[in-house]
């Protein structure tokens, strides 16, 4: 029974549910702030996203004449579960409430099945705009799941040289390596693929410069062209969600997770580093760079990124 209710405490509130909206809402509020501040304005509040997710809730829930209303309605929810669910499989403090030895897999397809949820939300609103928007998301993911993969391998090769697979796919046993070994990102051959997880974060966020399956001025915010109300509140606490949970999973990956003995300290240098990757890898792009073009994203990721994240793996397979 004791078990019980600590597994639906951790599910909940920590490092589940309540841990992942609050950090996730602040993480936003303040990558708003810090670019307000680059481009010399005052900017938002801080909890502005909460606010704004508020007062999606207490707005009407309009569905379009031509629109499926069940998938309409679900992806949303689709979305924000699948999302909660991969930070269960995060270790903080060297604890996660699922482990497996595949995290990083059934990660991978839970991230994909983000994207996917707002890909059917945009197709069951039969919305051109919408329309436009999915497309648009589609190339995203595949601009960078190949750079992704490529990251994973490489980490999964690094942890898992001894092991009879000769690859590691789960965190717990990436951790543990660290904690051995040293973090990935002092090891000279991991390098480029950290840098090339750092270029992933924003576009699997959808942060500007990424953001073109969204893109305000040009479709009219795209895949969520025809939400409002809940539904709507409920897409952005997700994507606010999701800027804590790659930040976690970089620090997982490459920084050793976060394990001093103590819950709470460990929670609080979590989000503390999630701070600094969001300001690196979100805020700074977003206040210097233009929007990139479709074509740009594509080429950039299966180019740059992907070539940062096969090298290392390269590296790695040569034992170098």
């Amino acid at each position: 029974m004791t078990n019980l209710l600590w597994t639906i405490f951790h599910v909940l509130v920590f490092p589940g549910l309540l841990f992942c909206v609050v950090v996730g809402v602040l993480l936003a509020g303040l990558d708003r702030k810090l670019v307000a501040r680059m481009q010399n304005r005052v900017g938002p509040p801080l909890l502005q996203p909460w606010y704004d997710f508020l007062k999606c809730c207490g707005k009407e829930t309009i569905i379009p004449r031509h629109a499926r209303k069940g998938l309409f309605l679900a992806a949303p929810v689709l979305g924000f579960a699948a999302l909660i669910t991969v930070a269960l499989f995060v270790p903080v403090f060297s604890y996660s409430v699922y482990s497996t030895s595949a995290d990083l897999v059934v990660i991978l397809y839970l991230l994909t099945v983000v994207g996917v949820s707002m890909i059917v939300g945009a197709a069951a609103s039969g919305s051109p705009f919408a329309g436009v928007g999915l497309s648009r998301e589609m190339v995203a993911m595949i601009s960078y799941e190949l750079p992704f993969v490529l990251v994973i391998l490489a980490v999964g090769r690094m942890a898992g040289e001894g092991s009879p697979l000769g690859v590691t796919f789960s965190l717990q046993a990436i951790v543990d390596w660290q904690a051995v070994n040293g973090n990935m990102l002092f090891h000279w051959s991991m390098i480029p693929a950290a840098l090339a997880m750092l270029f992933v974060i924003p576009c699997e966020i959808g942060m500007h410069p990424f953001d073109i399956a969204e893109a305000e001025t040009e479709i009219c915010e795209g895949t969520l062209a025809e939400y409002s109300g809940p539904p709507a509140g409920l897409f952005r606490l997700t994507h606010c969600v999701k800027m804590y949970v790659m930040c976690a999973l970089f620090c997982v990956l490459f920084l050793g997770g976060i394990s001093t003995g103590y819950a709470a300290l460990d929670a609080l240098v979590m989000v503390v580093l999630s701070v600094v990757l969001t300001f690196v890898t979100m805020s700074v792009p977003h206040a210097v760079c233009a929007r990139f073009k479709v074509e740009q994203v594509f080429q950039f990721y299966w180019t740059v990124v992907a070539g940062l994240a096969l090298i290392s793996l390269i590296l790695v397979w040569l034992g170098l």
